[in-house]
């Protein structure tokens, strides 16, 4: 199977190609990742139509989508949940969604328990906490560093951008994975992917309210 993989949850800005064959891991044939948390809308659809031209593969060509569910912030996330979406309808192919923590958990490939945290922004973090064999036992969730200290199930380990921006709060030894790559993207969704299994809803993870607020009244503009 040829997947493509797309994930704007985060401020990487992630578009792969990747091979899928079963009995054997997912493959990556040709990525492009730029981290700006402010040109997801700006960078995805040309790093995407980069990464197929790099592999020698047209959209014609995909036989899946997979897309990185968040949780993230709205206007970032959206992109990326927007572009799958219109892709998979265009090229009348399935788009899985994936929880961008689970992506994540899987290139830490730690062996122990562990915390995944990103950056909510808002001085807060939005976390899932993992298995050692990377199944998720817990979240997603969104919290103040502090508060998720005394949230945290027992973990040895952290990974992701908000456990390294908050490493002093929250204590644990930090590895090396930042952001989600297309390579574990795709190996969250394997399963269903090589089954032909019907996708989830694609439903973005924000968990929060959005900021903007129905008016509750009409603003007086004439004087009493």
């Amino acid at each position: 199977m040829l997947v493509l993989a797309l994930d704007t949850a985060t401020p990487a800005v992630t578009a792969g190609v990747v091979e899928l064959t079963p009995g054997s891991p997912p493959r990556l044939l040709a990525q492009r990742v730029t981290v700006n948390a402010k040109a997801h809308g700006e960078l995805l659809t040309p790093h995407l139509q980069e990464a197929l031209a790099e592999a020698g593969h047209r959209l014609a060509d995909l036989d899946a989508i997979v897309c990185g569910s968040g949780p993230g912030p709205f206007t970032g996330l959206r992109v990326g949940l927007v572009t799958a979406a219109a892709l998979g309808q265009a090229l009348n192919r399935p788009v899985y969604p994936v929880p961008t923590p689970d992506a994540v958990a899987l290139d830490a490939a730690t062996g122990k328990p562990l915390l995944v945290a990103t950056d909510a922004r808002r001085k807060e973090v939005y976390w899932a906490a993992y298995d050692a064999a990377g199944r998720r036992t817990d979240g997603p969730h969104v919290d103040r560093p502090a508060d998720l200290v005394v949230k945290l199930p027992a973990v040895a380990e952290a990974a992701g951008e908000g456990a390294e921006l908050y490493a002093d709060v929250i204590g644990l030894p930090v590895v090396a994975a930042r952001y989600p790559s297309p390579v574990s993207l795709v190996a969250v969704a394997a399963e269903e992917l090589l089954a032909g299994a019907r996708p989830a809803a694609l439903t973005p993870l924000y968990l929060r309210r959005p900021d903007a607020v129905e008016p509750v009244g009409r603003k007086r503009v004439t004087r009493a």
